[in-house]
């Protein structure tokens, strides 16, 4: 499992607009093969803020299944005329929390 972590900033005054556009352009996300979850965060110190939290299956079926797709252009369309900036986009995995075993 990767974690897409997308840090976007709004233009202040359209947070509402942004999180209207997100309430109808989740179902494009949401549906995407490899997707697992989808939560979406605004900033309590920052409120023109956002943080997309996305599980995918792996990069790829980001890549491929969501940005390579006809999705990502009507998901862009829907959410971008919003942004202030481009949005910061990065992939993560998780970090164990007990002892590592070494691979024999």
């Amino acid at each position: 499992m990767v974690l897409e972590v997308a840090l976007i900033d709004v233009t202040p005054g359209q947070e509402d607009a942004f999180a209207a556009a997100y309430a109808q352009a989740y179902p494009l996300l949401s549906g995407t093969e490899g997707c697992r979850s989808v939560r979406m965060t605004r900033g309590v110190e920052s409120p023109s803020r956002f943080v997309l939290l996305v599980e995918w299956d792996s990069v790829e079926a980001h890549d491929v299944n969501f940005r390579q797709s006809e999705r990502f252009p009507q998901w862009r369309a829907l959410i971008g005329p919003h942004f202030a900036n481009p949005p910061l986009v990065e992939h993560f995995v998780d970090v164990p929390a007990g002892p590592v075993t070494p691979l024999a």
